[in-house]
């Protein structure tokens, strides 16, 4: 005869009724989806505003004031003061913004930026020309001077990889180097430290804007060649015996490609941005220089084409129309800008040189 009993012993639930009954239970009910892209959303739009927040320029800052904030009363017109202060000042705000340093960010918003960190490319390696040339020129009497040691450590944190996010990160180099920078600039407005110098000749002043010469002059050249031009190769031009490595073809093609035409706009802004700043310094650093040979109007008229490229971009992108074309080119009008201070720039240098 047959077993007719039946087995009532609960079963064990599957998996699926298990996530079922875990999604009844701690999440909205039938709307857990919904849920979840609401929740998305909102953090989309968090990231977006902050990344606009973040992508903010910088205020300029009074060069004679930030001096005065970094050292004590009365000491801020030390010869040197000035432009060393101005060096930090340039550097802090860099680290100091909202957001910070972005270049070497790994998370958004600061992942998505793509302008703000070449502009703070552009500060650094301003930056990075002047602190070298403090430690090389500046603050030595002559070529075989003893470097300062302050400058000897604090300029090379400056040159840290601007990439490096962990072990160490970029900003922590950066701090120490400015560390160093006020330590020389603390002696060097203190009268009992005579080991610490600036030397406001006019040599040292067109050793440092020889360096400007060449960066302004490497910005100009990427900016125009965001339409494509054909050039031809001047290389060995002025010098019969001139010889190079390898061989190069005589006429080239230069065109920067069009992914990096804003990355290149922003870098030279950033670029003008500090120079504008270090250039006040200079003006009040190398007064009498500047006097004797009457060449404040021409420091000021640099400043004055500078400035012109801190106008505000009303485009929300960067464009890049041909030279006589419809559309505006961003890169060229910031070319022309950089170009007139750079000529202004190899004038002074000469200026600086007549006796």
């Amino acid at each position: 005869m047959a077993d007719d009993t039946i087995d009532v012993t609960p079963k064990k639930p599957g998996l699926r009724q298990r996530l079922r009954n875990f999604a009844d239970d701690y999440l909205p009910r039938g709307n857990w989806f919904r849920f979840a892209a609401v929740l998305f959303a909102l953090y989309a739009v968090l990231v977006i505003v902050v990344g606009f927040i973040w992508s903010i320029s910088p205020a300029p800052f009074d060069v004679k004031e930030k001096a005065a904030a970094l050292t004590p009363a009365g000491r801020g017109e030390v010869t040197g003061a000035v432009t060393t202060a101005t060096l930090i000042g340039v550097v802090d705000t860099l680290l100091e913004k909202p957001g910070g340093f972005l270049y070497n960010d790994r998370m958004p918003p600061g992942l998505y930026l793509d302008n703000m960190p070449h502009r703070e490319y552009g500060v650094l390696i301003q930056s990075r020309d002047l602190g070298r040339a403090m430690r090389e020129v500046l603050s030595r009497s002559q070529s075989q001077s003893k470097e300062d040691p302050d400058l000897a450590i604090g300029e090379p944190r400056l040159n840290f990889q601007t990439d490096s996010w962990l072990l160490p990160p970029s900003e922590s180099e950066y701090r120490k180097g400015l560390k160093h920078f006020q330590k020389y600039l603390d002696r060097l407005v203190d009268p009992e430290s005579p080991d610490a110098q600036f030397y406001a000749r006019a040599d040292n002043l067109r050793e440092w804007l020889s360096m400007v010469n060449s960066r302004l002059g490497s910005l100009s050249q990427r900016l125009v060649a965001s339409v494509g031009q054909r050039r031809l190769n001047t290389d060995l031009a002025g010098d019969a015996g001139a010889t190079q490595a390898t061989a190069a073809p005589g006429e080239m093609e230069v065109r920067t490609p069009w992914t990096e035409i804003d990355d290149v706009f922003y870098e030279a802004r950033g670029s003008a941005w500090a120079l504008i700043h270090f250039l006040r310094a200079a003006e009040v650093d190398f007064a009498e220089i500047l006097e004797k040979k009457n060449a404040r109007v021409s420091l000021q008229q640099i400043i004055r084409e500078l400035e012109g490229t801190q106008a505000m971009v009303w485009s929300p992108f960067i464009l890049n129309g041909t030279g006589f074309g419809l559309l505006a080119n961003h890169s060229l009008v910031m070319a022309s800008y950089l170009a007139r201070a750079n000529a202004a720039i190899i004038d002074l240098r000469d200026l600086l040189q007549q006796g």
